[in-house]
């Protein structure tokens, strides 16, 4: 594992437009995160080389998954030791977008321990570390609300959010902007008050684990 990655706000960026809103809106939290002291590592989902999952169940409850080596494994590595997690993703058909899902079919045990062929529930392995969702959608409020459009997609990542027992700290659901590309400011407080918040979240793990070495700074890791 990635044991550096303790003490971090985990970054997954869904969108293909690394100017869109999305990506605009989590770059917000990421160096808003970054100001406050939290170390930041960002992945752009799109940029990875990802397979997708086969279905074999060779990685329950807790094996790697049994696919050659790729960034699915490396990132499913970040997700399990971050101490707290950001996902954005634009609205594809009322859901996240298609490689973000194939990112998380992979990793189903980044996030719950579970037993095959057993009567017990699956273990959440993230109880009490804060994420946060963020998405946005062609669609004007309040159509953007309907759970075909971008609260489906919220929904959607908050399903495998809850599974590995993540406390949601704040959703961001932004509609097509009146001036076009352009993010209001009602957004942009939303998400600098969000970095601030998930920053402030992981300082007393991280503190806790560093206690006689020196601190590193804070700052956005690509």
């Amino acid at each position: 594992m990635n044991e550096q990655n303790r003490g971090a706000v985990l970054v997954l960026n869904g969108s293909p437009r690394k100017n869109g809103v999305t990506s605009s809106i989590l770059r917000m939290i990421a160096e808003e995160a970054g100001s406050a002291g939290a170390r930041v590592e960002w992945v752009d989902v799109n940029s990875l080389s990802v397979r997708p999952c086969i279905g074999c169940l060779k990685c329950r409850p807790d094996k790697k998954c049994i696919l050659p080596r790729d960034d699915g494994h490396r990132v499913g590595e970040l997700i399990e030791t971050c101490s707290a997690l950001v996902v954005g993703t634009p609205t594809y058909w009322g859901n996240m977008s298609g490689t973000l899902k194939i990112l998380f079919d992979r990793n189903v045990p980044a996030f719950e321990h579970y037993v095959l062929n057993t009567l017990r529930f699956p273990a959440p392995k993230h109880n009490g570390k804060k994420a946060a969702i963020i998405t946005a959608s062609l669609a004007p409020f309040p159509f953007n609300q309907l759970s075909s459009q971008s609260r489906g997609a919220i929904r959607a990542v908050k399903t495998v959010l809850n599974a590995g027992g993540f406390d949601i700290a704040g959703t961001i659901n932004v509609p097509l902007p009146k001036e076009g590309a352009v993010i209001g400011q009602r957004w942009a407080a939303k998400a600098k008050a969000l970095g601030r918040s998930l920053a402030g979240s992981v300082a007393i793990e991280r503190n806790g684990s560093l206690q006689n070495n020196d601190e590193p700074a804070g700052g956005i890791t690509r």
